[in-house]
């Protein structure tokens, strides 16, 4: 790539940060026809000393969150189109291994194999011990239970895909700088105006934030509080093995050699050397290798979590040492200092599991720096307290291509894609966290146990329970605490899954609640199965005050939620109407329903959990002049009393009628509930009979003890989100972020009735042409398991039973206790999602049978 020195005085989009993120970003913004984009980086370029400088570049496709396997399926396809000098592609397609030293171990591996089908990695294997070793000689097949095997898998050079991904960027328009640290942002009114560096000021419109370790450090100069953390991770390089004779390559040659060699030394030249057989993974030691031509490469994220302190962090020095690189601790490669395996010490793990390295000397070792979010995901997209200002950060080599190409897609087109369609961003954006997620104080606890689990077996309900609980608490947390509440962290709440207190239930419901399997049955308690019958054929309450809400403002506030809203919005104080937020290209941005509580007052009431932020930050972003969003999630309790006998609970202590013709359905009204005042609207996620209630926040534990008191004769029992999941699921309603997201349009979602295409509205000729049968890939389809006594967790892949070809794959499952049957929901192909289609669910290396069923269940 060629370089320039002097930096312009303005430019349309400047990328801080030239590592293979920023590299990745440019490139594709460039393709998009993209013009007066400007990459400048405080190191050399390519060699700029980040994480993308040192890392081994090993790249494993296959993992749980499906954004993060189709990101790295992309990558590959983006780093085998570059190639080198030769005309050979820089991305070394060896296969990769994930080895099992223990029965969990492979149990999880089978996992990977269903998660493979899922998100459409080529080819997953299981493979046994001596199939392993076949592959990888150096292996010890005695050490360990078997492996598994991803064909595709393989490993590209950081150092060189920038550098290609940079050429291909110029030939575009682009240009690159270097040498030129950022020292601020300039933003006004209407956002960003300026990148100001120690070289000058470049005028602009739009700034992405690519700076990875750095980023939190930038983006404090704006108020703009990233958790994003650096942690520390050890890698090492052995001398020449005799095993390996005659692999040892030559790169003096190579273009980016000398580069590289000024920023990391001697080291430059073994780590340019191509591996020239699978890469290696032993997650039970959270160790990974590669072979560097003769000489293997071990990784070990097997310690005690490092955290530098980000105001620390600076550049490269001028003895050539890289920015992204401290000093080697060879206590925590030679003790046993992981918190979660106390019993070896990663040497003695790597040397049982390749003998041939026992014993040698470790010629390279250093500890790299990368960066951690409070979910493991990256941190992308708009900013929403400035506008024009962008993030892509916490972000690997493996995902670098496929974040990229989805940033570059949302910047220029409003939607973030890959070329088979839109991709969901739910979890990655960087609008998802609450306030308290950007104290140093959180991130660094948070960023570190994300380190500690990074290689662990992580259930898909666990949550962290040493570190960063009770910062936020609902009204109601010391009467849950009271009833002994099993309490899990959600976006900092601390929510009831269920209580303990409702075990007497089960003597009378526990003969309709099946028992669980080992992994289903983890972080679950058959008390959600006994609470949510008590809700069908009782009453119940729950504590609803995390999910977001909104009151939107203003004379023209009714315009304005037409013009984000599906639906009619043409409605009277006190209806309620559901409706979808829908994107540029049709995909469903968010399910609301929304109430006018006064002449030129709305509340917006959405999803909670992880991502109701971002509903928020979509909402606030489209509101035009003299409309104001107000986030009252944290001033209003809110609890739903719901079931058969919630009508006459509540007709004890409301000062108003409730029947079906004074108190509609999808109506609110504005009363007392004894002496507490409450808005109140008639509908209930469980499907059943029931209000939610919302008051201000101080009055919150005064009514929930209320409607628990006057419930007592009608055997009402406060009840948790497990048994909210299956409620709702039985009876059909949607969670955005599982079985509703932007990949799918209202068409797709079997949500159509919540479209009124008289209307104007964002996304609609793209809603329009999937109303007349156009862009629908798949439908919606819910399933039942045909055993009753089954129950599957989400994001298994669901097969056609005759050809055993994957089709779809689970977005949602629980078990409904009411249907006596675990019902599922999963985007198949139209002639797949008939009801009375038989499928299968290959779930823990099983096929569980299944049925596409008429919704709703109930």
């Amino acid at each position: 790539m060629s370089t320039e020195d002097t930096l312009p005085d303005e430019a349309g989009t400047v990328v801080v940060g030239a590592g293979i993120v920023g590299c990745s970003t440019a490139y594709h913004l460039a393709e998009l026809g993209r013009e007066d984009v400007l990459v400048v980086d405080r190191g050399p370029l390519p060699t700029t000393g980040g994480s993308s400088t040192h890392a081994p570049g090993i790249m494993f496709q296959t993992d749980e969150p499906k954004v993060l396997s189709k990101f790295a399926l992309y990558s590959r396809k983006l780093y085998s189109s570059l190639e080198n000098d030769e005309g050979e592609p820089l991305y070394n397609q060896t296969g990769g291994i994930e080895v099992a030293r223990s029965d969990e171990r492979m149990d999880y591996l089978q996992r990977r194999v269903e998660w493979a089908n899922s998100w459409g990695v080529p080819d997953p294997q299981l493979l046994g011990p001596e199939q392993v070793a076949e592959k990888l000689p150096l292996v010890d097949p005695d050490a360990i239970e078997g492996g598994y095997y991803s064909p595709t898998d393989g490993q590209v050079s950081g150092v060189r895909a920038c550098a290609a991904l940079a050429e291909e960027a110029e030939s575009m328009g682009v240009r690159f700088v270097g040498h030129t640290p950022v020292e601020d942002i300039e933003t006004g009114r209407d956002g960003v105006q300026a990148v100001v560096t120690e070289r000058g000021r470049v005028a602009c419109e739009e700034v992405v934030v690519a700076t990875n370790i750095w980023a939190r450090q930038l983006g404090d100069k704006l108020g703009v509080h990233l958790p994003v953390t650096p942690v520390e991770h050890q890698y090492t390089i052995t001398e020449p093995l005799e095993e390996l004779q005659g692999l040892h390559q030559d790169v003096s040659d190579d273009p980016v050699y000398e580069n590289y060699r000024s920023v990391s030394g001697d080291a430059s030249e073994v780590l340019l050397q191509n591996p020239d057989r699978p890469i290696l993974r032993d997650q039970d030691n959270a160790m990974y290798f590669r072979n560097h031509g003769d000489r293997y490469g071990i990784g070990s994220y097997n310690h005690e979590p490092i955290v530098p302190d980000p105001e620390e962090l600076g550049g490269n020095d001028p003895e050539g040492n890289q920015a992204s690189v401290h000093d080697f601790t060879e206590y925590h490669l030679e003790n046993a200092t992981h918190p979660d395996r106390p019993d070896k010490a990663p040497r003695t793990a790597s040397d049982e599991l390749l003998p041939a390295t026992k014993g040698r000397e470790l010629e390279f070792k250093y500890n790299g720096m990368f960066a951690e979010s409070p979910n493991g995901l990256p941190v992308m997209g708009p900013v929403q307290e400035v506008p024009g200002l962008w993030t892509a950060a916490a972000i690997w080599i493996t995902h670098a291509g496929g974040a990229g190409k989805a940033l570059a897609e949302w910047m220029e087109t409003g939607v973030p894609q890959l070329p088979e369609g839109p991709i969901d961003l739910a979890h990655c954006d960087v609008n998802r966290f609450d306030a308290h997620e950007g104290s140093w104080d959180f991130a660094r606890d948070i960023g570190g146990e994300e380190y500690r689990i990074v290689y662990n077996i992580v259930h898909p309900k666990w949550v962290w329970t040493d570190h960063q609980r009770d910062i936020r608490r609902t009204p109601m947390y010391h009467a849950h605490e009271e009833r002994d509440a099993e309490l899990w962290a959600e976006a900092g709440w601390e929510e009831p899954q269920w209580f303990d207190s409702n075990a007497d239930l089960l003597a009378e419901y526990g003969d309709r609640v099946p028992e669980r399997g080992d992994w289903e049955g983890r972080y679950y308690s058959p008390i959600e199965g006994a609470e949510h019958l008590n809700v069908r054929e009782n009453v119940g309450l729950h504590d609803m005050t995390s999910f977001n809400k909104m009151e939107v403002v203003g004379r023209d506030a009714g315009e304005f939620l037409q013009h984000l809203c599906t639906n009619d919005m043409d409605i009277d104080v006190g209806q309620v109407r559901y409706t979808l937020l829908c994107n540029e290209a049709g995909g469903v941005r968010a399910d609301i329903t929304v109430t006018r509580t006064d002449e030129d007052r709305y509340l917006l009431l959405t999803t909670g959990r992880e991502v109701g932020n971002n509903h928020v930050a979509w909402v606030r972003e489209h509101a035009p002049e003299g409309v104001v969003v107000n986030d009252v999630t944290s001033s209003l309790a809110a609890m739903v009393c719901t079931g058969p006998d919630a009508r006459e609970t509540l007709s004890k202590i409301a000062d108003t009628e409730l029947s079906d013709e004074a108190f509609p359905y999808f109506t609110s009204k504005e009363f007392f509930v004894k002496n507490v005042p409450v808005t109140a609207l008639r509908v209930s996620y469980a499907g059943e009979l029931g209000w939610e209630l919302y008051t201000p926040s101080e009055y919150g534990e005064t009514l929930w003890e209320h409607v628990l008191e006057a419930g007592e004769e009608f055997g009402i029992r406060p009840y948790g989100n497990g048994a909210l999941d299956s409620l709702r699921i039985e009876k059909g309603f949607r969670l955005w972020g599982e079985d509703l997201h932007t990949e799918h349009n209202p068409y797709e979602a079997g949500l159509g009735f919540a479209v009124d295409l008289e209307t104007e509205f964002v996304g609609k000729e793209a809603v329009a042409a999937a109303a007349d049968g156009d862009n629908i890939r798949h439908k919606v389809a819910c399933l039942t398991l045909d055993d009753p006594e089954q129950t599957v967790l989400a994001h298994r892949p669901v097969l056609d039973p005759d050809t055993d070809d994957t089709i779809g794959y689970l977005h949602s499952a629980e078990y409904g206790y009411s249907v006596g049957a675990c019902v599922a929901y999963s985007y198949l192909p139209p002639e797949y999602a008939e009801p009375g289609t038989d499928v299968e669910v290959l779930y823990e290396g099983d096929h569980y049978e299944a049925t596409v069923r008429e919704e709703p269940l109930l």
